[in-house]
């Protein structure tokens, strides 16, 4: 609830003037350019293939994504990009939450901040998607998103309260926006594998990625919102 509240919180910061565009395509775009470019001969390798879809496929999901996300209508917000649970600070005194680690945040859709968080519950080093939270759990979360956004964001304090139709719009765009996420850290972890000196598994973590990618993407296209 608090994370949700604060989350809500960092959405409602206004930008001066004109709203930014998303850049969540620039960023996957410039991701895939890279692997492209930098990786071309590696994603070659039959060895490093197994699990790593080919540069087609991977621009045929991009393209496919950009489609079908485009068109969902999640509002363009200021987000933070990249919060996993590390870089979520809980003060128990004041029973608040705080994030840290900026360096992803930029505007971007509502729903991809949200997706990206819920994708996170299944961990980094250990990663379990059995974590992903669950449908009740992911509703009671949107539900103090909403109640909290609309407060700070609507001239009557969100007087209205949170209606179903929102909330279930809220919850099947964050699924689809999911998919996004999956696919950014991925191509993320590719790069990474190349350039990094961390010691950590990029590339096992890339196809980690990649596999729930594709095994979510049938899942949440047939997600719909009742008209």
């Amino acid at each position: 609830r608090l994370v949700a509240q604060e989350m809500a919180r960092v959405h409602a910061i206004h930008a001066n003037g004109s709203l930014p565009k998303p850049i969540l395509w620039q960023k996957l775009h410039k991701y895939l350019t890279l692997v492209k470019t930098d990786l071309s001969p590696k994603v070659s390798n039959p060895s490093f293939q197994q699990d790593i879809p080919s540069l087609e496929i991977l621009e045929h999901e991009l393209a496919w994504m950009k489609e079908m996300l485009s068109q969902m209508g999640s509002p363009v917000v200021l987000c933070h990009n990249d919060l996993l649970c590390k870089n979520i600070i809980y003060d128990r005194t004041r029973e608040h939450v705080r994030f840290i680690d900026y360096e992803y945040t930029g505007y971007n859709y509502q729903a991809f901040d949200i997706g990206n968080h819920f994708n996170e519950f299944a961990g980094v080093k250990e990663v379990d998607y059995r974590l992903y939270p669950s449908k009740e759990t992911q509703l009671q979360w949107l539900h103090s998103y909403l109640q909290a956004y609309k407060q700070l964001t609507q001239g009557d304090g969100g007087a209205g309260g949170v209606l179903e139709e929102e909330l279930e719009a809220l919850y099947v765009q964050v699924n689809k926006f999911s998919l996004a996420s999956h696919f950014l850290w991925a191509c993320w972890g590719l790069i990474q594998d190349k350039y990094s000196t961390i010691d950590f598994n990029f590339l096992r973590y890339a196809k980690l990625r990649f596999k729930q990618y594709f095994k979510m993407k049938p899942v949440v296209t047939a997600l719909q919102t009742s008209k």
